[in-house]
């Protein structure tokens, strides 16, 4: 597993409180670094250079963090405030990591292949199980797992999660037998004639039989 990680600089910061407001106009954004047995510490990061960063990794992609020019120290993005409106970051939580310590994470699961059940048959894939709890080392942390649903080819295969390939560094913590993806068949929509329509019909043809029976009535008289 490569040893390169995406830096994040910060500088020690001071201001807190309702004051933090200055901070963002002037295209910073508060921080707070956090672990466990450590004293939090307030910090402010860059905000483009933050989202830039957010944008190109995931909750569990290691961060090297430097505070104030000192030695980089690896944390994990544990949590972001967003604006209601803008969704812009407002508060960031860094979590910092001990690289000898295991962590307990959850993991997106990511569907590949494709399925003859969907593809030929029409049927819609669902995923009842889209990410997993594991526990691992922070170097080791997957961003993702990924399973082929190319075994789905109808509708009474499912893929369950003894049957997705875990990377051997990783402690899955849920149930092996919980399914992770399945395809339904299409919905067949039958045609429902409303009450009144039925009822509408039967008597349009009860006058159509009246009117028959008098037309021929009539005929008969004339011959």
């Amino acid at each position: 597993m490569s040893t390169t990680r995406p830096a994040l600089a910060a500088k020690h910061r001071d201001i807190t409180g309702k004051a933090v407001s200055h901070l963002r106009r002037d295209g910073l954004l508060p921080a707070v670094v956090f672990g466990h047995g450590l004293d939090s510490t307030s910090v402010s990061l860059d905000a483009h250079e933050f989202e830039q960063l957010r944008r190109k990794t995931s909750a569990n992609t290691l961060v090297d963090l430097s505070i104030d020019g000192k030695k980089a120290q690896p944390v994990l993005v544990h949590g972001v405030q967003l604006h209601r409106v803008t969704h812009r970051p407002l508060h960031a939580d860094l979590f910092l990591v001990r690289m000898s310590e295991e962590l307990t994470v959850d993991v997106p699961l990511v569907a590949t292949g494709e399925s003859e059940a969907v593809k030929t048959h029409g049927g819609t894939l669902l995923h009842p199980l889209e990410h997993v709890r594991i526990k691992a080392l922070p170097d080791h942390l997957p961003t993702s797992i990924q399973y082929d649903i190319a075994s789905i080819a109808t509708f009474d295969d499912v893929i369950r999660l003894r049957d997705v390939q875990i990377p051997g560094d990783v402690t899955l913590l849920n149930d092996p037998e919980e399914i992770v993806a399945k395809v339904i068949p299409p919905r067949v929509e039958e045609e429902v004639i409303p009450a009144e329509a039925a009822v509408l019909e039967g008597a349009v043809g009860e006058a159509g039989e009246a009117g028959g029976g008098a037309a021929s009535g009539e005929g008969s008289s004339e011959g």
